[in-house]
């Protein structure tokens, strides 16, 4: 039976990377699939992974009915077999509900992938929505890792090395970047005391409070 299946992940876990992977493996059999993105790091209409592969892809905009577009396709001939969205958590909730609505009434799989909560530990809309709709959730097993070696479950902003915790909840940044607007990856521990690695680095260098003396 067709699904729709969400995969969900810390950032730099690999979500990208896998899609493109369920893209080659498809592709390779025969099938042709629709891939919408939105607001990808390589571009507009691109689908990316940090390993350096990409693939052309749908740009999603705001108030796009992500089902009629597919409906549309496929009434003027256009073939697809199933259906990839990536930075699914960047779609509004009707949009995932349209991608539910694809797997129900069109009988394609969809594969979704994103991140779960923002850099503020809060659900993304689309990833709620997700949640709420999916028949299988997937959350990857490649490990991100905290600065710290722990296991990375939180998605922290940085501007400048240091976490932030306000803003607009959609800023497109990369992970690791040292200036303007970066993204870090970091355990709950250290996500809760706003450590980044920079600032943690940054303590290890600073002089002890109480400086050591001779007996």
């Amino acid at each position: 039976m067709p699904e729709l299946v969400f995969f969900s992940g810390t950032m730099d876990c690999g979500k990208s990377t896998l899609a493109l992977q369920i893209e080659h493996n498809r592709s390779a059999r025969g099938l042709a699939g629709m891939i919408f993105t939105r607001d990808d790091r390589a571009g507009e209409g691109k689908l990316s992974s940090r390993l350096g592969l990409v693939t052309d892809a749908v740009e999603v905009k705001d108030e796009q009915d992500l089902y009629a577009y597919v409906v549309d396709h496929l009434s003027q001939g256009g073939r697809a077999d199933y259906v990839i969205a990536d930075e699914a958590q960047f779609l509004a909730p009707v949009q995932i509900d349209q991608l539910a609505r694809v797997v129900d009434d069109l009988s394609l799989d969809v594969y979704a992938f994103g991140i779960t909560t923002d850099f503020r530990s809060k659900l993304f809309p689309g990833s709620q929505r997700l949640v709420e709709l999916a028949d299988r959730v997937e959350v990857l097993q490649v490990e991100a890792l905290c600065w710290c070696g722990a296991r990375a479950t939180h998605n922290a902003r940085t501007i400048g090395g240091e976490m932030v915790v306000e803003g607009a909840q959609v800023v497109v940044g990369d992970v690791n970047q040292a200036e303007a607007v970066g993204y870090e990856v970091l355990c709950r521990r250290h996500h809760r005391r706003r450590m980044t690695a920079a600032t943690a680095r940054a303590a290890a260098l600073s002089p002890d409070v109480l400086p050591m003396t001779s007996a």
